[in-house]
């Protein structure tokens, strides 16, 4: 039973655990590789303080349990310098601020590595290691001292000391004297003390002033240390060589600092093998029991050659070229003979070359040299190199070791003379030019001056000048200055022509050129005075229409062509009329209403006035003309002919206006008679099939209304008398049954007579009371006549006509 148990409790197992895998997060990590290790946590990492800025120094390395891609971070407490920066992806680290452990021996940083879900962060710290970047500084230099003639010598007069701030043998001081053969001093290479030298002796008299000058230099080489065995008891111990030193190395006495007693440029060998023996001393000063080792000291290149420029003559620090400007792009400056040394070996013998200037016209090949070189300098940018920017050019040749500490440097001048070519066309110094001209200005008034300039030297340089186009032809153009002036014989004229315009052209002596347009404006004089188109004319006014005169002014612009109208004179009355300013519309004051009112006011029945009416043009000086208007005043009810009368009575002096009204009505009547056509034609069309036998009755026509026209003149009462005849009823019978009936004879009534006039109206008797004649209006009804056999075609075209006449009536109707 217990068997059976477990057999079914393991697939349950399996189903927990696995979602509990599936789901788990594990967080990344970093490589714990330990110090002298370039990729990992950073941990233990040290650097030294002489690593070039941009060179990538550190590579973060770690991994995700869940395999998923990583990415690093790198950051610093706020407020710190931050020296380094990473690329998130590689986890490269570069270095991006110079470092100086003098100033900080030691930089905290926050790496961090994430898998996009958990984050590690540590906190490491990065060591700057020290180089030999410092140089000794003495502490209480310069000195003046005074000592007594009677000094003994090897008697201290004075202690220098210099500090230098790197840690190790780098950090030592070695002291020595500048032309130690010509002084009466001497001083102790390692404690800096002075004394007057062995064997010397002052004198005041044959000299009062002496200068010695110090240098500190750090020397040292390496420091022995040995031990006394008897732990106890120590004995001191003194330290010499005992073989291989040459005469070239010291060892002091009692710290075993090993320093170098020549120039390095003189060590003839590369390797020295010194024994060095260390001594008790006893208590009396004799030497006890001793030790021997060997001290193995390999010369390498000290670094005392700086790089050189040598010319075809030798060291070299100028050098110069002619050239023309703009040359192809790629080409070799070949008067440029330049080469380049550096006398050391190895790293100290490699170094950057670089072409300090302006702009990068320029560049130079090599970059990175060892030992020596032919320099090569190329055009890089040929456009710039113009002379008329640069007449030469200054460039610094910079020679910098790159993996040495002191990083010695040279440079050589460069300079370059260019020469002029024709490669600028003329330039104006506008794209276009607008001037102005009065109107009647004589011939050969100066218009404008235009200017270009050509920034080439010599006969590239002068520029002449032309002008072309359709516009050009009433000018002319100095061809040195630029000037441009009418023709002798031009008479510009607002009136005529306001706008010129025209292309100037600047040329070179090659023919390199450019165009500038010139626009000119003819400005307008007030030349012409207004001018009416008859100084006499004859005007009828209805009451309460303005009639209207008009002067002309052929000046081309305002203000010299906009005319003011005023009525000078008006008889037999100045007090009738009023005229607008602006349009010349003369129109009588607003209380005449009625012809009485003019004839009271003027005390005749004459309606005819004369007035003198003035056009002022408002221009400087100011041009005017008069014209006497003649005006017959009427009334509108005086005039015969209706609306239609009044219409052309007061049109009459404007018969364009008249013309214009009667072609408008024609055109209408057309219109109306195609449409009517038309559709009578479509009707037509429509009936055109077989019909069957019927009778058609036409209808009686509906009575039009009657409107009576005010404006129309009565009829005389004689008029009134006439004779309707109501249209028979008309029958058609259509005997082929089919519309192509042509033989009916149509049968109509005959037409009405006129009825009889009535009597004269009876004579006249001055007096006698008037009494109104009634007249009597009436109908004649037609005897009704027997109706007409037509047949069925005859009735269809009796009703179409009876209907078109119908639909005309209708319509002269309405117009009346």
């Amino acid at each position: 039973m217990m068997k059976v148990v477990r057999i079914l409790h393991l697939p349950l197992l399996f189903v927990f655990v696995h979602p509990c895998l599936a789901h788990a997060d594990f967080a990344p990590h970093f490589y714990d590789n330990g110090p002298y290790i370039y990729n990992g946590n950073m941990a233990l990492f040290s650097l030294s303080e002489d690593t070039a800025v941009g060179t990538q120094i550190y590579c973060l390395n770690g991994t995700d349990p869940e395999g998923q891609d990583v990415r690093y971070g790198l950051s610093f407490d706020p407020g710190s310098k931050e020296y380094f920066r990473i690329d998130s992806r590689s986890g490269n680290i570069t270095l991006v601020e110079q470092l100086d452990r003098e100033k900080q021996d030691s930089i905290d940083v926050l790496v961090s590595i994430t898998d996009g879900q958990s984050k590690v962060v540590e906190r490491v710290t990065v060591f700057v290691m020290d180089a030999n970047d410092e140089k000794p500084e003495f502490q209480n230099m310069p000195a003046i001292i005074d000592v007594l003639e009677t000094t003994e010598s090897g008697i201290s007069i004075y202690q220098v000391e210099a500090v230098d701030k790197d840690t190790g043998s780098g950090g030592s001081v070695t002291y020595f004297l500048q032309n130690p053969q010509s002084t009466l001093f001497a001083i102790d290479r390692h404690s800096g003390v002075l004394r007057v030298r062995y064997g010397e002796m002052l004198d005041y008299e044959k000299t009062k002033t002496h200068f010695v000058t110090v240098i500190a230099k750090g020397s040292e080489i390496f420091t022995v240390l040995a031990k006394d065995g008897d732990v106890g008891n120590p004995n001191p111990i003194r330290y010499s060589f005992e073989d291989g030193d040459d005469g070239v190395f010291s060892i002091n006495k009692t710290t075993g600092c090993i320093t170098l007693l020549t120039p390095s440029k003189h060590l003839k060998r590369e390797i020295f093998n010194i024994k060095v023996k260390a001594s008790e001393v006893s208590s009396e000063g004799r030497l006890l029991d001793n030790g021997v080792t060997t001290v193995v000291i390999r010369v390498v290149d000290l670094n005392n050659n700086p790089p050189t420029f040598y010319g075809e003559n030798g060291p070299q620090n100028m050098f110069e070229l002619t050239m023309y400007e703009h040359p192809p792009e790629g080409e070799i400056l070949r008067g440029l003979k330049i080469t380049v040394n550096d006398s050391d070996q190895g790293a100290n013998a490699k170094f950057n070359l670089r072409l300090i200037g302006p702009g990068r016209m320029l560049r130079v090949v090599p970059q990175t040299v060892l030992n020596d070189a032919q320099v090569t300098i190329l055009v890089e940018d040929s456009a710039a190199m113009d002379y008329e920017k640069y007449h030469f050019l200054t460039y610094k040749l910079l020679a910098v070791e790159i993996d040495t500490p002191e990083r010695f440097s040279a440079t050589a001048d460069i300079v370059i003379h260019l020469l002029d070519t024709n490669d600028n066309a003329p330039k104006f110094s506008s794209d276009y030019y607008i001037a102005r001209i009065p109107e009647n200005s004589p011939g050969g008034s100066n218009v404008v001056s235009v200017t270009a300039t050509d920034p080439d030297s010599g006969l590239w340089g002068d520029v002449k000048y032309s002008i072309y186009g359709s516009g050009a032809d009433l000018f002319l153009i100095q061809a040195t200055s630029g000037i441009i002036y009418t023709q002798p014989w031009a008479s510009l004229d607002a009136e005529v022509k306001s706008k010129y315009n025209f292309y100037v052209k600047a040329e070179d002596a090659e023919g390199k050129y450019s165009l500038a347009e010139v626009f000119v404006t003819v400005l307008d004089l007030n030349d012409h005075p207004p001018a009416f188109n008859d100084n006499f004319l004859e005007k009828t006014m209805v009451i309460g229409a303005p009639v209207k005169i008009e002067a002309v002014d052929d000046d081309a612009e305002v203000p010299n062509n906009v005319i003011e109208y005023a009525i000078m004179k008006a008889e037999p009355d100045n007090n009738i009329f009023d005229i607008d300013t602006d349009t010349g519309e003369i129109m009588l004051k607003s209380y005449i209403k009625s012809m009485a009112i003019i004839q009271n006011i003027t005390k005749q029945r004459d309606c005819t006035w004369s007035l003198v009416v003035q056009a002022r043009d408002r221009g400087q000086p100011s041009f005017s003309t008069t014209a006497v208007i003649k005006i017959d005043i009427t009334e509108a009810t005086q005039l015969s002919g209706g609306p239609l009368g009044s219409f052309l009575m007061h049109n009459r002096n404007t018969p364009l206006q008249i013309l214009g009204m009667l072609a408008g009505v024609i055109v209408f009547m057309v219109v109306v008679t195609v449409i009517i056509s038309t559709a009578t034609f479509m009707r037509n069309k429509k009936s055109n099939r077989i019909l069957p036998h019927r009778r058609v009755r036409r209808r009686q026509p509906k009575q039009p209304w009657n409107i009576r026209n005010p404006f129309k003149v009565l009829d005389p009462p004689g008029e009134k008398f006439r004779v309707e005849e109501e249209e028979p009823e008309v029958l058609v019978e259509n005997v082929n049954y089919n519309n192509n009936v042509t033989d009916v004879v149509r049968q109509w009534p005959p037409p009405p007579r006129a009825p009889s006039l009535p009597p004269p109206a009876p004579a006249y008797t001055p007096g006698e009371k008037q009494w109104a004649v009634p007249t009597i209006s009436a109908t004649v009804a037609p005897k009704p006549r027997k109706k007409a056999y037509m047949n069925r075609q005859d009735t269809v075209n009796s009703a179409l006509v009876s209907e078109l006449k119908m639909r005309l009536e209708q319509k002269r109707m309405l117009k009346h």
